[in-house]
C-alpha cells in the first residue's frame, strides 16, 4: 500500500503533466482511430471554397468536388501527406502531430484524392502520371 508521501507526489506529477501537456497525445496515430472530418459526408471541397474554385479554373466541377479541403481547426494526421492549395506552387509535406488547419490554409489530404488528380494539383506534367496517354 503506497504511503501518503507517494500518493501526494503522484498527484502533484499528474497536476504538472496536465498543466504542461494539456492535449497530450493529440494528433498521434496510436490506439483507436480518431475523427477524420475530411471523410465525413458534407465536408467542404474545392468546389465549395469559391476563391479556390476560381483559382482552379481548368478543373471540372466533378474534379473540384473530389478535392476535400480541411476546415479551420481540423487537426492534421501525424505522418499523413498534405498540400496547401493557398500556395502558388503546392508542395507535399508530411504532417506532425501538433499541426492544425487555420483560416489561412486550404489543406488537402493526399489519401482522399485520386492519384492522377493529386499529380495535377502538385504540378506533375508527365501525361502518363496524369492519365492522359
Amino acid at each position: 500500500m503506497p504511503d501518503k508521501a507517494t500518493e501526494r507526489q503522484e498527484a502533484e506529477n499528474e497536476y504538472w503533466e496536465l498543466d504542461l501537456n494539456p492535449e497530450r497525445g493529440a494528433g498521434q496515430n496510436v490506439g483507436v482511430e480518431g475523427p477524420h472530418p475530411e471523410k465525413d459526408e458534407g465536408t467542404r471541397t474545392a468546389y465549395d471554397v469559391k476563391p479556390l474554385h476560381r483559382r482552379l479554373q481548368g478543373y471540372t466541377d466533378d474534379e473540384l468536388k473530389g478535392i476535400p479541403v480541411l476546415n479551420p481547426h481540423s487537426r492534421l494526421e501525424q505522418g499523413a501527406t498534405y498540400i496547401d492549395l493557398r500556395d502558388d506552387q503546392p508542395q507535399e509535406f508530411t504532417a506532425r502531430g501538433y499541426m492544425e488547419a487555420s483560416d489561412g490554409n486550404w489543406f488537402v489530404p493526399k489519401s482522399e484524392v485520386d492519384y492522377q488528380l493529386w499529380n495535377r494539383l502538385i504540378g506533375v506534367e508527365n501525361p502518363e502520371r496524369l492519365g492522359e496517354e
